[in-house]
């Protein structure tokens, strides 16, 4: 990625399509100069004032051809997104007006952005933390209301305080030990070592403990609707959604493939994931299908195991049950409006073992497939112990309240979203500080057991670098490719 800051960037900042407005926006030193040459004022004596909307034309100054109808503004540095000249032309929405203007300032001297450049500019002149950058491609992402506010709140610097506070704390620290190895003869300032360290350790693993709720609220919960064919997956899908919106017939097999459906409980993201039935075909395509849901499954968060109340459970069902191994499972007992019939011991109690393997291996994948995907519980185990079971009926509806609580309790484990308290959204962020908690530990360690200053100030400098890496006190430019490589164009 390119990271001069010393040339005029532009990209179209809005969604290629056709919409009501469209902005091409420029930032560095040319941006003034630039809008100049292609904008006219509609009042040829109206100046260009500083963050007023101007109405007027964009104009190709060689042909003097009229491209759009525009408003444009012009935002001097340092008060700016960048922190350098800003400058916004605002068309009409469609592709062809948008591309034409982007082309006329590009060959006025811009240069296109890179994606996320206008944000990396942002971060290299000061305005944003590197957690808060990245902050803002969560908001641009976010699937629910909460996962909003996380992400603004982020953005406001609620990770970046508490960080930086404990990485000041081991600088200090390591402040000590320097001076202590260098000089050990002067007299040096005490410093109570062990507590600064057990301190720091402790605000770090408090943090960590948040990752698991920041995870759910910024990426959602990937949910696997999973069963054997016509138990009613694509039926609980749609009475999910409440709307119709996977195909739904009395003929085993209608889902060939899997469909994905975004689901808000309680401000989390739900990724509906409605698979094939899993059963064994001679049809290539269904085929295909099944093999999606088993992978569907390996990549789940939450399985919804969805098996039929009104008919008798068998190996298909015991099968699958095994596919789902250790993973957090909710046992779906549908149609509830009609007699139950099935009996769920086989699923929730102790299993003997010849039946379970028996079982196991009549599925059509067989015992190899199932490790491939994560092993089973023991055959000594119940597949579903203490996971909870739900009847509903899809027709009706009658149960789903039911399900939606229990879906969110298995994910959220009864956490209600702090207003007021940090929480580690971001993958690397929660990499970075497990690092920074592991060498702080290691600390502790080297410091109880006598071992020379040097070898705890090695430690103490390692958890300084990661937690440098959360907010950009010490990046790579590797990392800054990787980070805002991920955003589009013209943010």
């Amino acid at each position: 990625m390119v990271t001069s800051l010393d040339d005029t960037i532009a990209a179209i900042a809005t969604p290629i399509g056709e919409g009501g407005i469209g902005i091409v926006r420029l930032s560095g030193p040319d941006a003034g100069p630039i809008l100049r040459q292609v904008f006219a004022p509609a009042r040829a004596t109206a100046p260009l004032e500083p963050r007023r909307l101007v109405y007027g034309h964009v104009v190709d100054p060689v042909t003097g051809e009229r491209i759009d109808e525009v408003l444009a503004v012009f935002m001097p540095a340092p008060h700016t997104y960048t922190r350098q000249d800003v400058a916004e032309i605002q068309s009409h929405g469609g592709i062809v007006p948008l591309q034409r203007i982007l082309a006329l300032v590009l060959r006025e001297g811009a240069r296109l952005a890179e994606p996320g450049e206008f944000t990396l500019r942002a971060f290299l002149n000061g305005r944003l933390t590197l957690d808060q950058a990245e902050a803002v491609l969560d908001i641009v992402q976010a699937r629910t209301a909460a996962a909003l506010r996380v992400a603004v709140d982020q953005l406001g610097g609620r990770l970046t305080g508490p960080v930086r506070q404990v990485r000041t704390n081991l600088i200090e620290a390591l402040a000590y030990l320097t001076a202590a190895i260098d000089f050990p003869e002067d007299e040096i300032p005490p410093h109570d070592l062990a507590a600064a360290l057990r301190d720091a350790r402790q605000h770090i693993t408090a943090l960590l403990a948040t990752a698991d709720q920041g995870r759910v609220y910024r990426q959602g919960v990937r949910t696997a609707i999973v069963g054997r064919p016509n138990v009613g997956k694509s039926s609980l899908l749609n009475a999910l959604l409440r709307e119709s919106r996977a195909i739904v017939t009395p003929v085993p097999g209608t889902t060939r493939d899997t469909l994905e459906e975004v689901l808000n409980l309680h401000g989390v993201p739900f990724v509906l994931v409605d698979t094939a039935g899993i059963t064994q075909s001679d049809d290539m395509v269904e085929q295909l299908g099944v093999e999606r849901s088993r992978r569907a499954i390996a990549q789940a968060d939450l399985v919804l195991l969805v098996v039929d109340g009104s008919e008798p459970l068998d190996d298909r069902d015991q099968a699958i049950a095994g596919l789902v191994g250790g993973r957090t499972a909710l046992l779906v007992v549908n149609k509830s409006d009609l007699p139950a019939v099935a009996d769920l011991t086989a699923l929730t109690q102790d299993e003997n073992i010849t039946q379970t393997a028996a079982a196991l291996s009549a599925a059509p994948w067989g015992a190899a497939a199932v490790g491939r995907l994560g092993e089973p519980q023991s055959a000594s185990m119940s597949y579903l112990r203490g996971r909870e079971t739900v009847r509903l009926s899809a027709l009706t509806g009658d149960g789903l309240d039911a399900l939606e609580a229990a879906m969110v309790e298995a994910v959220l484990g009864g956490q209600v979203l702090a207003s007021d308290a940090a929480l580690v959204t971001n993958p690397r962020h929660q990499e970075a500080l497990s690092r920074a908690a592991a060498s702080l530990a290691s600390a502790e360690r080297a410091l109880s057991e006598g071992l020379p200053l040097d070898c705890i100030s090695i430690d103490v400098s390692d958890a300084v670098a990661a937690l440098g890496e959360i907010t950009g006190e010490t990046v790579t430019e590797d990392l800054l490719d990787s980070i805002f490589s991920r955003f589009c164009l013209g943010k």
